[in-house]
């Protein structure tokens, strides 16, 4: 089997460290929307990521990171970083969609290995459990090097977490056989129900825990910005680097439980195709 291209889009909630977020339903990695190749890839690989310990959170949390995704010729793909999905596209128009699955958060630390966020700052806070979730996306080429990007998320389990929509540009600035260079900007937006979950805080819960009581109403919750180096060291081995600054902002910005509105992210790792 040879290599697949693989097209930056939206940082969404998989990253490939196995299903893990970063910012609630914001994947700080990147998601790689597969042009159609002739035959069928599988890609493994591994790394570590760098992210806070929750949406907000002061402090940093190094875990490692897992890539396992096998592309299919005909466009349906399954894998850790993207889900279990189809894409494709129409002339300039790439178009997904994805079962996937948003991680949940703890209130206590959780270890490097874990799949979830949470942090003991969060004491009383109670869990976030997990959802399944619907991710259909669109990417549209304006040009080589100016890409629009749509995204969402739509629940289907654990409903009341709520829906999420990511939209921004991505600019492909320098390529070359063997790199690429991508520049993400990206505006997340959060249903009444997604802000209240990740960062409002309920009467009992600020009773529970000591923060102050904070109601989160929809509306744009973070702006993120990444730049993403992917390198081929072979026609098989790459080695992929991402570095990213995340601003919340709006209620979630406002939340008492954010403790630091800007946070750095970032990842490295190494891939085998075959």
């Amino acid at each position: 089997m040879r290599n697949i291209e693989l097209r930056h889009t939206f940082p969404h909630l998989l990253s490939g460290r196995s299903l893990k977020n970063i910012v609630p339903g914001v994947v700080l990695a990147l998601l790689a929307t597969p042009v159609l190749a002739a035959e069928n890839v599988i890609t493994l690989g591994g790394g570590v990521d760098v992210a806070p310990r929750y949406s907000g959170s002061d402090k940093t949390r190094v875990s490692a990171a897992q890539v396992v995704d096998y592309a299919m010729a005909n466009g349906f793909f399954i894998g850790t970083t993207r889900g279990i999905g189809y894409g494709n596209n129409i002339g300039n128009l790439d178009y997904s969609a994805a079962l996937s699955y948003r991680v949940g958060r703890k209130d206590k630390d959780v270890s490097s290995d874990s799949i979830s966020s949470g942090s003991d700052e969060l004491r009383g806070m109670g869990e976030i459990k997990g959802s399944a979730i619907v991710v259909p996306g669109l990417e549209y080429k304006v040009t080589d090097w100016l890409h629009l990007q749509l995204q969402a998320e739509v629940p289907v389990s654990e409903r009341d977490n709520g829906e999420a929509v990511h939209f921004g540009i991505s600019s492909p600035f320098y390529t070359s056989p063997k790199n690429e260079v991508t520049l993400a900007l990206t505006g997340s937006w959060g249903s009444d129900k997604y802000m209240q979950t990740y960062y409002g805080v309920s009467a009992a819960q600020s009773s529970a825990s000591g923060f102050a009581r904070h109601d989160a109403g929809a509306g744009i919750y973070a702006w993120s910005m990444n730049l993403d180096w992917t390198h081929k060291l072979t026609s098989r081995w790459s080695v992929l680097a991402s570095a990213g600054v995340t601003q919340l902002t709006g209620d979630a910005g406002d939340s008492p439980i954010v403790l630091r509105k800007t946070s750095p992210t970032g990842s490295l790792k190494v891939t085998y195709s075959f």
